[in-house]
């Protein structure tokens, strides 16, 4: 580390990435103007595991549909989890939506201001709490995102993955030892925004941080082993596969059913899925008392997730009239290009491919059983 003679000629780390935001920082980020408990709070829980150029045009269809807590809260959640379809991560969506029920119901359709009470509501942890409190109300409370962990790992020389309790621990003194008496909400972006840009996980540009001169990993000449990666799993990557039922009926509807809270794609709607080898027309029969006809294969599609690779093998159906199928509010008949029902992206791609391959909606498919 550099000596205390050479250091104390510095400025503040705070007053150093404050200048340096002044000119390179983000300014015109959609939650910004204004900078609103909700506008932050939606934001924020739209930007966890998600880049912020992915994530503004969500939030701006998010903000025209929902302008405040209380419309959110009073939404069914179908309406909520179909504007997030393709941000991933649905549990931040159901998450969401309870926490906007909550803050109506229990707090008068104001967020806390208090930060225990802030981490009490359905999805928000420590880091989001003082985000939103920083940043809507200017109050001095540290935040540990996945960039600022990187920034701060290096400039205090913390080994270790950022993610072991124990590291993360030191992170969280070193982040509330630098907060700044004033400026909190410029402070918060800025110190995210060094992390989004300068200090990147592979190539940092040391040569124009504004703090490298004290860093104690481009000192030391670690910043490439500094933060450590996450410990990789001993076991290869699962690979799975299942079968989704494309289920047509006589009028060219599809048949959808929303999948259980828990699992992949929680609380989204989807064609029934069946396990690989399961026979689809038994599973048509024994869940929905539908007869089919033969079943017509068409391409895979492969969906990596966090945890596990996904092949998506897509059966064709035809089920015969609508009215032998009673809808109900977990099971319905939608035109295949309906925006209203929440679909995982990769089921939307793979609807889409269906449109485009060249199959018109109405070509016909083996005819459903009559016995």
């Amino acid at each position: 580390m550099p000596s205390a003679k050479k250091t104390a000629a510095l400025a503040p780390f705070a007053d150093r990435l404050l200048t340096w935001f002044d000119v390179h920082g983000r300014h015109d980020l959609p939650w910004q103007h204004p900078r609103t408990p909700y506008r932050v709070w939606l934001s924020e829980i739209m930007l966890q595991q998600t880049q912020v150029t992915t994530v503004i045009p969500y939030f701006e269809r998010f903000l025209q549909r929902f302008p405040d807590v209380a419309s959110l809260a009073a939404a069914p959640v179908d309406d909520v989890l179909a504007l997030w379809a393709g941000l991933g991560y649905y549990a931040r969506a159901r998450n969401l939506h309870r926490c906007a029920q909550t803050v109506v119901n229990e707090h008068g359709g104001e967020f806390p201001r208090d930060i225990e009470a802030l981490q009490a509501l359905p999805g928000i942890g420590r880091s989001t709490a003082g985000a939103i409190l920083s940043q809507a109300h200017g109050d001095r409370h540290a935040i540990l995102d996945g960039n600022v962990r990187r920034v701060l790992s290096r400039h205090a020389a913390v080994e270790g993955w950022p993610g072991a309790p124990a590291v993360q621990k030191k992170l969280w003194t070193v982040s509330e030892s630098l907060l700044p008496q004033t400026r909190m909400a410029d402070y918060t972006q800025a110190i995210m925004d060094l992390g989004a840009s300068l200090c990147s996980t592979r190539k940092p540009a040391c040569a124009i941080c504004p703090l490298t001169q004290d860093c104690g990993a481009r000192i030391a000449g670690l910043t490439a082993q500094i933060p450590e990666p996450k410990p990789k799993p001993k076991k290869e990557r699962p690979e799975r596969s299942t079968q989704v039922l494309l289920i047509e009926n006589e009028r060219g509807e599809l048949l959808l059913e929303r999948r259980p809270p828990a699992g992949i794609w929680g609380g989204l709607w989807c064609p029934p899925l069946v396990d690989e080898g399961e026979d689809p027309a038994a599973a048509c029969r024994e869940r929905y008392a539908l007869a089919p006809g033969p079943a017509q294969a068409l391409p895979p599609l492969h969906h990596a997730f966090s945890h596990f690779d996904l092949e998506l093998r897509p059966l064709r159906l035809r089920a015969g009239p609508a009215s032998t199928l009673r809808e109900t509010a977990e099971l319905a008949w939608i035109k295949m290009d309906d925006p209203t029902k929440g679909l995982p992206a990769p089921i939307r791609k793979l609807l889409d491919a269906r449109r485009k391959s060249g199959l018109p909606e109405n070509e016909k498919c083996p005819e459903p059983s009559t016995a």
